[in-house]
């Protein structure tokens, strides 16, 4: 225990101490804190540990904790531990706001109006008298029922225009969407061009597949024409994967000269295109998708994780031929069967109800408020999107991706650094804010004021063995 050896001044402090041992425990973090025995960023023992060198009831040092974070020492992470909050030791942390959020997943926010919680209680309670127990338990139909089709036509219709039904797929999710269309399109050893700044979940499908990536570099406009081209002649990719509105982590939207350049080099090379379209209809009026634009030639997937929720499960696939969504539906069975069926009749009835749309343009309102607010804290100078659930932070001269972002763990902030999203050559001086996990703007705002703080910090040269 001689690495916690502050601990041993805590129990004097309990032994001498009158009052309640929980409250007695958080004095002491906080007087440990004062005088520099525990520093921002340190990681405090288990609470069982603790509660054995007290001699204290592991309740009693998890209500402390408790109490040491609504004071705004602490902050803990499931997976992570429990760690010294960034400027802790200074006045303007010790209040009872919320803490420092996870801002490492790209989630829509939880609207408070309308009421989410008690829109999902009353539906599901109605979906439970209306439909059979055993149907909604049981296995679903791969791919969607024709009635789960049409609604999802008429949900990303404001995107891609009309499709028929038989060009309509549902899917638990845009990853195992993703997953099928790849696999349905690729044999090993194949090569999908992608940006070089890429969504990491299209890494992972290659590396399970056994396919090459290539990347091509963007600008404000995203990816570049004359270096797909270039690439394209020289590796001859079976596939091109994108994002064009609201790239993923770049925010950069292509716009419709840009898409249609792009379709033009997609067709010189008798390139198929798979369009990943999360965020379009966070936006009022979305730019055509490139499957709109060239109905032959692209595989659309829109999904509602980051739309309404990922709770759902649900993704929505637009494909060119009804011979094509036979055969992504043949894998989709392979990778993930089926839709879980109490999801898929929540979001059946969101969708018939219109109950959808209501929570889409909540989550539209509060995610400008977001934006906002992060354009407020942290400058113009980064990049992002009104619309879209995430930053693309610029990180000054003296600090790597990798750094800054394992500085900032350090002291309670979770951010995702450039490495993740870099598919060849070196990572950018980027990391990337998720906005919307935060529960209200309230702990977003504080969470980007200890972003800032970091960003501000010069680190000292003795940091660069961090990891």
């Amino acid at each position: 225990m001689s690495q916690y050896a502050y601990l041993a001044q805590w129990k004097e402090e309990i032994n001498r101490g009158p009052g309640a041992v929980y409250l007695t425990i958080a004095d002491a973090l906080a007087l440990s804190i004062r005088k520099g025995d525990l520093r921002e960023g340190d990681r405090l023992p288990p609470q069982r540990t603790i509660a054995e060198y007290l001699g204290a009831n592991l309740t009693t040092v998890t209500r402390a904790f408790a109490e040491a974070r609504r004071r705004g020492l602490i902050d803990a992470t499931v997976g992570r531990g429990t760690f010294v909050r960034v400027g802790a030791g200074e006045s303007h942390w010790r209040h009872t706001g919320p803490a420092v959020v996870d801002l490492t997943m790209n989630l829509p926010p939880i609207p408070q109006d309308p009421p989410l919680q008690r829109i999902i209680q009353s539906d599901i309670a109605a979906i439970l008298k209306q439909q059979d127990l055993n149907t909604l338990m049981s296995y679903r139909v791969t791919g969607g029922t024709l009635e789960e089709r049409q609604l999802g036509a008429k949900w990303i219709a404001p995107v891609i225009g009309h499709r028929r039904t038989d060009e309509i797929l549902v899917a638990p999710g845009a990853q195992s969407a993703l997953a099928a269309i790849v696999s349905t399109h690729t044999q090993p050893g194949d090569v999908i061009v992608t940006d070089r700044i890429a969504y990491p979940g299209i890494r992972t499908i290659a590396a399970q597949l056994d396919l090459i990536l290539v990347g091509v570099d963007s600008d404000k406009d995203g990816m570049m024409p004359g270096q797909l081209d270039q690439i394209c002649a020289e590796h001859h990719p079976r596939l091109l994967y994108c994002i064009p509105t609201i790239h993923n982590p770049t925010t950069a939207t292509m716009p419709l000269q840009r898409r249609m350049d792009i379709l033009k080099i997609a067709q010189h090379h008798h390139l198929h295109i798979i369009e990943d379209d999360p965020y379009s209809l966070l936006m009022d009026s979305p730019l055509p998708a490139l499957a709109s634009l060239d109905h032959g030639r692209v595989s659309y997937v829109a999904t509602l994780a980051k739309t309404l929720s990922p709770g759902l499960r649900t993704a929505y696939i637009a494909l060119p031929s009804a011979d094509m969504t036979r055969r992504v539906a043949a894998a989709i069975r392979a990778i993930a069967l089926t839709n879980a069926g109490l999801l898929s009749a929540l979001t059946e009835r969101w969708m018939q109800t219109e109950q959808a749309h209501t929570i889409l343009h909540a989550i539209r309102k509060e995610l400008r408020v977001r934006q906002a607010i992060a354009r407020k804290v942290l400058g113009e100078e980064h990049c992002m999107n009104p619309d879209g659930p995430h930053v693309w932070l610029k990180l000054p001269d003296w600090w790597g991706s990798a750094d800054f972002v394992a500085y900032a763990r350090r002291r309670g902030l979770a951010l995702v650094p450039s490495t993740v999203f870099t598919i060849s050559g070196e990572p950018p001086q980027r990391a990337r804010i998720a906005l919307g996990s935060a529960p209200d703007v309230a702990s977003l705002e504080e969470s980007l004021h200890g972003v800032l703080s970091v960003l501000q910090h010069k680190r000292s040269p003795g940091f660069a063995d961090i990891v």
